[in-house]
């Protein structure tokens, strides 16, 4: 009776548990799944959409091919987003890191301060950020104007040149993805017993010592989930150029529906290659901080 009745309630619990998650496995399935199946199977075919009807010619990897080698302007994009990302990952942890270290001391008006850093990431929506890009109030261009800066420029590598300037002229837009990863390291750095910090100060550490020795080493987690988080807003922001240009594909003439498809897989799998090389190093640094 007694195996019987934990069986019972080990399976009650399991079918709680599914019960939870089934809202989100049907969602996942109708609105990811299936149109990621579906959009795969356009890529693999030369799309015509007429008023009755979506005819498909089945032209295998011809989509994938052209994207590869005869598109230049799409492996230019693809460089330089990597580029770009991985640019603005350690910028976004560093600021996010002493914005939180300096919100979890004691001072007046706390608050007020936490949300005025997470009020950026409420308000850009896109139709919000797509206005403040276009009146100039996310970026500093007059920075690449500058004669020393452009001689800069002119002396890197074409491959760099415009990750580098995007980082001169974007900086504030960067920090403005900054909010959800102040939020985690917050919440981490709570976590951290203040015995811990005092025990150190007693043993005659310094302040640099129980940064390196103590908080560095209860961040790791937080920043690899931060990392993760950053990739992925930066990958699918609205104003990201290589979606812009996926989506204008889709509705030009040499393009189409067919290789825009083609278009977006290959950027996925750039994102998920890139998400894969920062998680393994992060993961090891991790391992070795605890």
């Amino acid at each position: 009776m007694i195996a019987r009745r934990g069986i019972s309630l080990r399976l009650r619990e399991a079918l709680h548990g599914y019960g939870f998650i089934l809202v989100w496995v049907i969602g996942f399935s109708l609105f990811t799944l299936v149109p990621l199946v579906e959009t795969f199977r356009y890529s693999l075919n030369q799309v015509a959409v007429t008023a009755t009807s979506i005819n498909l010619s089945f032209v295998e990897w011809a989509n994938y091919s052209r994207a590869l080698f005869t598109d230049p302007n799409f492996v230019e994009l693809l460089i330089g987003y990597t580029i770009e990302t991985l640019i603005s990952i350690p910028i976004v942890l560093i600021f996010a890191m002493i914005i939180a270290m300096f919100l979890n001391l004691k001072f007046k008006l706390k608050a007020l301060f936490r949300v005025i850093f997470f009020l950026p990431i409420v308000i850009t929506s896109g139709p919000v950020i797509r206005e403040l890009t276009a009146q100039g109030a996310a970026s500093a261009p007059g920075i690449a104007d500058v004669p020393a800066v452009v001689e800069f420029l002119q002396e890197l590598p074409r491959a760099l040149r415009s990750p580098v300037e995007y980082l001169l002229t974007s900086f504030i837009l960067i920090l403005w993805f900054s909010g959800v990863q102040i939020l985690i390291y917050l919440a981490s750095l709570q976590k951290v017993d203040r015995s811990v910090y005092e025990a150190a100060a007693i043993d005659g550490a310094s302040s640099w010592e129980i940064f390196w020795k103590i908080v560095l080493p209860a961040l790791s987690t937080a920043t690899l989930v931060n990392a993760i988080y950053t990739i992925v807003t930066l990958s699918h922001f609205s104003e990201n150029r290589v979606i812009r240009y996926i989506y204008d594909q889709t509705y030009d003439v040499q393009g189409g529906i067919g290789y825009a498809s083609a278009l977006a897989f290959l950027y996925f799998a750039v994102m998920v290659l890139l998400l894969g090389i920062v998680f393994g190093l992060l993961m090891q640094w991790a391992k070795r901080s605890r």
